[in-house]
């Protein structure tokens, strides 16, 4: 460690203002392209002929594309950098987004969806094993909070902008789903190229920090890196940690998180379709929730970011999110319902940097790319689950409201698992 004095925060904050930007950005870029489909389902559903459970199948081969290649993504992305690596993930997503909006039949659907989710893999855990690489533990919660807020400012943000190019239908010839991919798609493109000229790859090759702050820097991120590895089991093999316990809890985690998730914001414009509104009313309803998770994360967050507050943190979340989801199935009442869903969504995003603050507590270079991967692999399998069984509780019981004891019961489960995860740190 350096012995000149340094100014940590500052150090920490310029860092922030350099990279959280552009990864912040593509981010939220993901989750409007990931929202995308909810509004369009209003519309393309009854253009292609397709049942409620049939679209939402074809919707969530995103993920299986996006689990399957998930690993290997992110090791491409430890091999050849962060720059050029999510700059080809975010021409080739934006490329096949436009492509969606000439579908013209179930099984073109079902190939694009596919291809997206393999084309945009690796970039959540890519960017988080790549911030991995520039902040310190005891900030990287703050730092997984503020690029959280991509999630829920792009949720925030899509429901407005798809609920107003959804009600353009019939501009140039295009239905209002043709609009909606035709434009998101090219976000992304955009995004790759400020990507690949103005990302910077890692601490020892940059110019914005002073060489006393960058000595700082490195040394106290070369200290943590030591202590990890002298705790590790010297099993060299990055694939291993496939098959750490710690892994295999926190990507159960994030699957049982994504099922409540997705689960919630593939439905809520459906949800609220029918109270009545129109197209551009439902995208402004669907921006309150995600605007309450932005407010959330920013005052909430840091202050959980130290020690097992974070395991805490999940817990107290994931009960009130349980019981805000149960309320709004039992009260029949649109106003109660809606406010209730509204404070259950900000929980589930609460979830998401305390549940990233944790891998690279105990996983550095290869094994973190491999870990943080596989984590978000299961991820995928709860994504996939999550659309699908919102839509086989609507088939199955004909109501609209009873799809949402699938984020509750994900939530109870995430529950238990965070209260085994608690208790077995205070046995070690």
């Amino acid at each position: 460690m350096s012995d000149i004095p340094v100014d940590e925060l500052a150090v920490i904050n310029k860092v922030a203002r350099r990279l959280l930007p552009l990864v912040t950005a593509c981010y939220l870029g993901a989750y409007i392209d990931r929202q995308n489909i909810a509004f369009a389902k209003l519309q393309m559903m009854i253009d292609l002929h397709v049942s409620e459970t049939v679209f939402a199948s074809g919707a969530s081969l995103f993920f299986i594309g996006y689990m399957i290649f998930e690993i290997p993504s992110n090791l491409l992305l430890h091999k050849f950098g962060a720059s050029r690596w999510i700059a080809r993930i975010g021409i080739s997503w934006g490329i096949i987004t436009i492509l969606l909006a000439f579908t013209s039949s179930p099984l073109m659907f079902y190939i694009l969806r596919f291809l997206l989710g393999a084309a945009e893999a690796g970039l959540y855990p890519g960017i988080i094993y790549y911030l991995s690489l520039w902040f310190p533990a005891q900030h990287r919660v703050r730092m997984m909070g503020y690029f959280t807020l991509a999630s829920s400012v792009g949720n925030m943000l899509s429901g407005p902008i798809c609920g107003w190019l959804l009600s353009k239908h019939g501009f140039a010839s295009l239905a209002g789903w043709q609009i909606i991919f035709l434009v998101t798609g090219i976000f992304p493109i955009i995004l790759a190229i400020l990507v690949f000229f103005f990302l910077p790859e890692r601490p020892e090759n940059q110019n914005f920090l002073n060489n006393i702050e960058k000595k700082w820097l490195i040394d106290t991120l070369a200290s943590e890196k030591e202590k990890v590895l002298q705790n590790d089991s010297q099993n060299t093999n990055a694939l291993s940690v496939i098959f750490d316990i710690r892994v295999i809890k926190l990507a159960i985690c994030f699957m049982l998180i994504s099922i409540a998730s997705y689960g919630l914001s593939y439905w809520l414009p459906s949800l609220v379709n029918e109270f009545g509104v129109g197209y551009t009313e439902n995208g402004f309803l669907n921006a309150i929730p995600y605007f309450l998770a932005t407010l959330a994360l920013i005052f909430l967050v840091p202050a959980v970011r130290k020690g097992d507050r974070p395991l805490y943190a999940m817990l107290a979340a994931s009960v009130f999110g349980m019981m805000c989801f149960i309320l709004s199935v039992s009260i029949h009442n649109n106003a109660y319902r809606f406010a209730l869903l509204s404070l259950g969504g900000p929980c589930i995003y609460i979830l998401l940097p305390c549940l990233w603050a944790l891998p690279s507590r105990f996983l550095k270079d290869a094994k973190a790319a491999v870990g943080i991967a596989t984590i978000t692999s299961v991820g995928g399998l709860g994504a996939f689950l999550g659309q699908n069984l919102v839509a086989w509780v609507r088939h199955w019981t004909g109501s609209a409201d009873l799809p949402m004891l699938v984020p509750a019961g994900a939530c109870l489960l995430l529950f238990f698992l965070v209260y085994n995860m608690i208790s077995s740190n205070r046995t070690q």
